[in-house]
């Protein structure tokens, strides 16, 4: 069987004859051209209407014929087993990106541009994550194309990274951070399918997070609101961020959540205390908390020595003639723990305090993740205090008596 494939000479005009080779059709064993199927110097190549992922639009194009390891194929037999299963995949809608791909390094930069215009649904404080766990993939493999990004590359990069000392927990978040910028990539046409689908993540070991107690909380609460050995207060704003620690403690608020707090977003009416109605919470999603006693009579007290001179439950002391919030209480909090002779007090110690206050209290998961701003419906809270909702059955169970009980009868008026 010959190939019916030919060349073209063209005088360059200097005496010279430069070889240009062109494309022909491929013949079969009786001369006859083989439908869509031409040949180019020894490259097998296959003619397809192909529709661009991006913009509808069709255009017919010689793809290079390859094997499964993405090297030329070598016989006629080859050539046309591969161009009838790229049919099946374009009937399929599962085609290859047949088109030249970017580099990671490339494509990165228009990844970021997306996500910090606003585009996706990321926080500023998520994408500068993100920026620095992707320059080390740039390190690791930014010359490579989309489509060349393969599981053993994910895999070595996550044994490099171990062996430099890194947690697995930052390895898993490396991977993560890589997997959202190709998913975009997938929606952009660019690639088929992500090269760490598969792929487990590493096994982590989360410390359990220590326990304070109400009293724990009152204890660096009031010592806000102490003096050092020098007779100076501890801080400048005690009162302020007593306040603030009891209200993470009994309403589960995240503290940059807190800090945004206004004074319409509290219900006295209806009871409830309104979170993230701004749209800047870390689910973007505005949530309410039903009032507890303890938060009901904090909120009051707050109110009351408010005296309606800002809209913020927490505005700034340096605020001047403008009307904004605190940025931060962590200067605060490093001088309170101090004193209090507490170091590893840290405000998410108020939120775990509260959830597991409600888990003790036998208030179901759902409705604890509904006032904490999970939106699993609970799955989370039954993994993490799972344990402290059994230890509490546990003890109640200790309270059940099957003795006989003696009932006083009343005195017969």
């Amino acid at each position: 069987m010959k190939n019916n494939s030919s060349a073209t000479s063209t005088g360059s005009g200097n005496g010279h004859n430069s070889h240009v080779l062109t494309f022909a059709k491929v013949l079969d064993g009786r001369k006859q051209p083989i439908r869509g199927l031409w040949i180019r110097g020894h490259r097998y190549y296959a003619q397809l209407t192909i529709e661009n992922p991006v913009n509808g639009l069709k255009k017919v194009k010689r793809v290079p014929l390859v094997d499964k390891d993405a090297n030329p194929v070598a016989t006629i037999a080859q050539a046309i087993a591969e161009m009838a299963r790229l049919k099946v995949q374009r009937a399929d809608k599962n085609l290859p990106t047949l088109r030249r791909t970017p580099r990671l390094s490339e494509y990165l930069k228009t990844y970021l541009d997306f996500i910090q215009a606003g585009q996706g649904t990321k926080k500023a404080g998520s994408i500068a994550k993100d920026k620095s766990s992707l320059a080390n993939w740039i390190e690791h493999i930014g010359q490579l194309r989309l489509d060349q990004i393969k599981p053993a590359h994910i895999n070595s990069f996550i044994t490099k990274r171990l062996k430099a000392g890194l947690k697995a927990r930052t390895c898993n978040l490396d991977v993560i951070s890589l997997r959202c910028c190709l998913k975009q990539a997938r929606q952009d046409g660019w690639i088929q399918r992500l090269p760490m689908e598969g792929l487990k993540p590493l096994k982590t070991s989360t410390p359990r997070r220590p326990f304070f107690s109400t009293t724990d909380i009152e204890r660096i609460g009031q010592a806000a609101l102490e003096c050092g050995e020098d007779g100076s207060p501890v801080t400048k704003n005690g009162q302020q961020f007593a306040d603030y620690l009891r209200l993470l403690a009994y309403s589960g608020a995240r503290r940059n959540e807190a800090l945004r707090l206004r004074w319409t977003d509290v219900d006295f009416d209806r009871d409830q205390l309104h979170i993230g109605s701004d749209g800047d919470t870390k689910n973007s999603e505005t949530r309410t908390v039903d009032f507890n006693a303890k938060l009901k009579t904090h909120l009051q007290s707050m109110h009351k020595r408010s005296r309606k001179v800002s809209k913020w439950l927490f505005p700034s002391p340096q605020r001047g003639e403008r009307d904004v919030p605190v940025k931060t209480f962590k200067q605060s909090l490093d001088l309170v723990r101090t004193h209090a002779k507490m170091p590893s007090f840290h405000f998410h110690d108020c939120r775990h305090h509260f959830v597991s206050m409600a888990v003790m209290s036998g208030v179901d998961f759902m409705t604890i993740a509904s006032w904490a701003g999970h939106r699993d419906g609970g799955v989370l809270i039954g993994k993490v205090y799972g344990h402290l909702a059994n230890e509490h059955k546990k003890a109640m169970a200790e309270k059940l008596n099957f003795e006989p009980v003696t009932v006083e009868k009343s005195a017969k008026k």
